[in-house]
């Protein structure tokens, strides 16, 4: 078919029928005269519109609006069943899988742990695999797969950067390799990305055109937003703010390989009990048990339970940790803000979201001190599996665009 020019039947059909179907998926199930309010269109051609996109397999009759007064009005919604999609989040300890049908909902996820010796391509078709099955699909239902890992993958060689702790990840071939074993489109996204395309769509940035995403768990990274778009840079190494030089701390020289040194060592999480033990902050305790510490490795829930310990008593010897802390914080990010101004900077991570309200009020207060402007601070809202929900809102957005193209 040829593609539609502007102003013909056939593209202003097409506008329709996308501004139809995006109402579905914000409001859920609607009516035919719903719909018409709602577009403008008259009866006759929302009824029109239905039938299409109903023929398409697009929209389905859920039911009628019998609660009110009046006869009962048919619904439609979104059919959820037109298309699904895989995300992956990818860290040192594991892989987590999910499958998500075409509404965003989650119909089901699949963990394999990181064990010695084991390949990445293995390793994703496996946690692949498990979610696909727990789904009741196969892989080749799947429309897209998003997957997201620490660091990023540079565009001219293909390589993994900027994640030297993500074993079995850095081999030249694995992206041709993932290609050839999975039947889908696979796109790759930092973490700390997609938990930005979380909050943005989900979360605490929606609405925000200019934020800045800063994230500590396993790592330091920040995310950065400009127009509504994900700023990458040239080598997809925008936001590895743990490189950032910062006072009392060595530069990070050699950054390909392991090391420490600037901003990751001052406020990284791995830090924290170090931190605690010269404040004289109780660290003999079992932190890894603790309900905040989440499933993440020792050093990581050391940290997130101190913080989380300190933040329900704030005073004494808990108070001077989270303010210290803060200071570590605000010394990195005062960088980020003198040089792009956000609107708002979200806060999220386990180890940041652990310090809760006491410790953004002070990092707020350190910032105010440090930075030129004074965006505000906000606390992630997706707090469960962020970067997952981040890769399965990011495949559904391209999923969605070519799915409800009905012009073609």
């Amino acid at each position: 078919m040829p593609a539609a020019t502007p102003g013909t039947p056939s593209l202003l059909r097409a506008m329709n029928d996308r501004a139809a179907l995006d109402l579905l998926l914000t409001h859920g199930p609607l009516s035919r005269t719903r719909i018409g309010h709602l577009t403008g269109l008259s009866k006759p051609t929302a009824s029109q519109l239905l039938a299409r996109l109903e023929a398409a397999g697009l929209v389905v009759a859920t039911g009628t609006d019998g609660g009110r007064p009046g006869p009962s009005a048919q619904l439609y919604a979104i059919n959820p069943r037109a298309a699904y999609v895989g995300g992956l989040d990818v860290t040192p300890g594991r892989v987590l899988a999910a499958v998500a049908d075409l509404t965003g909902t989650v119909i089901a996820s699949h963990e394999v742990p990181y064990t010695e010796g084991a390949g990445a391509l293995d390793q994703v078709t496996e946690a692949l695999g498990g979610a696909v099955k727990a789904a009741g699909l196969h892989r080749s239902d799947l429309h897209r797969v998003v997957i997201g890992t620490p660091g990023a993958f540079d565009p001219q060689t293909g390589r993994l950067r900027y994640a030297s702790h993500l074993p079995g990840w850095h081999s030249p071939t694995l992206l041709d390799d993932l290609a050839a074993a999975l039947p889908m489109p696979v796109e790759y996204e930092n973490d700390v990305n997609l938990a930005a395309v979380a909050e943005q769509r989900l979360g605490a940035a929606r609405g925000h055109e200019d934020f800045v995403l800063l994230w500590n768990e396993e790592g330091l990274g920040a995310a950065l937003v400009f127009g509504g778009r994900l700023h990458r840079g040239w080598t997809g190494g925008a936001g590895e703010v743990g490189f950032l030089p910062v006072p009392g701390r060595p530069l990070v020289r050699q950054v390909t390989r392991a090391n420490s040194g600037g901003y990751q060592e001052l406020a990284g999480v791995e830090g924290l009990p170090r931190l605690a033990a010269e404040l004289g902050v109780q660290t003999a305790a079992c932190p890894q048990d603790h309900p905040d510490a989440g499933p993440h490795g020792p050093e990581v829930a050391a940290g997130v339970a101190l913080l989380a310990r300190a933040a329900a008593a704030p005073e004494g010897a808990h108070l001077r940790f989270l303010q210290a802390y803060a200071t570590a914080l605000a010394t990195g990010l005062a960088s980020l803000v003198a040089v792009l101004d956000p609107e708002i900077v979200v806060l999220a991570g386990a180890a940041i979201g652990a310090g809760g309200e006491p410790l953004r009020e002070l990092l707020e207060a350190e910032l105010a001190e440090l930075a030129p402007s004074r965006p505000r601070l906000v606390p992630g809202e997706v707090l469960q599996r962020p970067v997952l929900h981040g890769a399965l809102e990011s495949a559904l957005a391209t999923t969605r665009d070519e799915v409800f193209d009905t012009s073609r």
